[in-house]
């Protein structure tokens, strides 16, 4: 390479190391998206066609030394991208799974707190959805206190989380 070609990088060339972690880091954020359900990968900006093919293609392969080289492959092709926006759009997506799980265990610690209160613990649901159906709270807190007395599955528990989870989000609407 000629000088010419490390104006960008300022007054010296990245070293050799540098560079080696640089495509590193390119190939394992390749290798992430190759991870991704179809679903996800829709919401990633893969610019490059060639680049998207590539990593729907991982898939289907099956020898590990295949899919060794394709991911290196993958890794040569995002050399020529810009990788920030992909690594927002997984942090965004990273993000939303997060507080998709922070609401999950929320609801299930609520749920937990209403049947060990009894029939106490329908005050909390109504004081925070006011919405919500005092009646059929009570059916369920009643008909879990039975399941546990006569040790049956959790079925009323299951329904009464299913029911929060709705409330939720007609509340979030």
């Amino acid at each position: 390479m000629a000088e010419d070609d490390y104006e960008d990088y300022g007054e010296e060339a990245p070293s050799k190391s540098e560079m080696k972690r640089r495509m590193t880091a390119l190939q394992e954020l390749g290798e992430t998206l190759t991870r991704l359900s179809d679903k996800q990968l829709a919401r990633i900006p893969l610019e490059d066609p060639q680049l998207a093919q590539a990593v729907a293609e991982v898939k289907s392969i099956t020898s590990n030394s295949a899919r060794r080289r394709h991911m290196q492959f993958i890794g040569k092709l995002m050399r020529n991208l810009d990788p920030a926006p992909i690594e927002a759009a997984l942090d965004t997506l990273y993000r939303e799974q997060r507080e998709s799980a922070d609401r999950f265990h929320q609801l299930e610690e609520l749920r937990d707190d209403i049947l060990a209160q009894g029939l106490k613990g329908i005050e909390q649901v109504v004081t925070r959805w006011p919405r919500a159906d005092r009646q059929h709270l009570r059916q369920l807190v009643l008909q879990h206190q039975r399941e546990v007395a006569r040790s049956k599955p959790p079925a009323a528990s299951r329904k009464l989380f299913r029911y929060l989870r709705e409330l939720q989000e007609q509340s979030s609407d």
